[in-house]
């Protein structure tokens, strides 16, 4: 199984950033996937979640309206869109899936996510 983030970076306030997921290993299409980020003395927070068949995404309140979750299940890849980004968006970004069956709709729990990446560094400069 692999769960590869990419994508982070350093960008200024305002600026954009697309974070990628790659996974292999696993039905993909059988599993919500979800981004979660976890800033420096923080604890991890989810980010937005995405059911297996791409209904009703989910955001978390500080994010929507900037970010979009998509996913393309022939490719088994999922993407986070960021824009009119913030310096309180610095964070290790997570990508992380967990089985539809365990889960409804677009619900990705933390913890209970099933496979997690390593994380892609996202820095915001004001």
């Amino acid at each position: 199984v692999q769960v590869a983030e990419s994508g982070g970076g350093l960008v200024q306030a305002g600026e954009s950033l697309r974070l990628s997921c790659a996974t292999s290993g696993f039905g993909f299409g059988y599993y919500a996937a979800g981004w979660f980020r976890q800033a420096p003395g923080k604890e991890r927070e989810g980010v937005s979640c995405i059911s297996a068949s791409g209904d009703s995404p989910y955001y978390a309140e500080s994010v929507k309206g900037r970010f979009t979750i998509s996913r393309d299940n022939a490719l088994k890849t999922v993407t986070l869109q960021m824009n009119n980004l913030k310096p309180e968006d610095t964070a290790v970004y997570y990508c992380a899936v967990v089985h539809q069956e365990k889960v409804g709709g677009s619900t990705c729990p933390h913890p209970g996510m099933d496979y997690w990446g390593k994380g892609t560094p996202v820095t915001v400069s004001s």
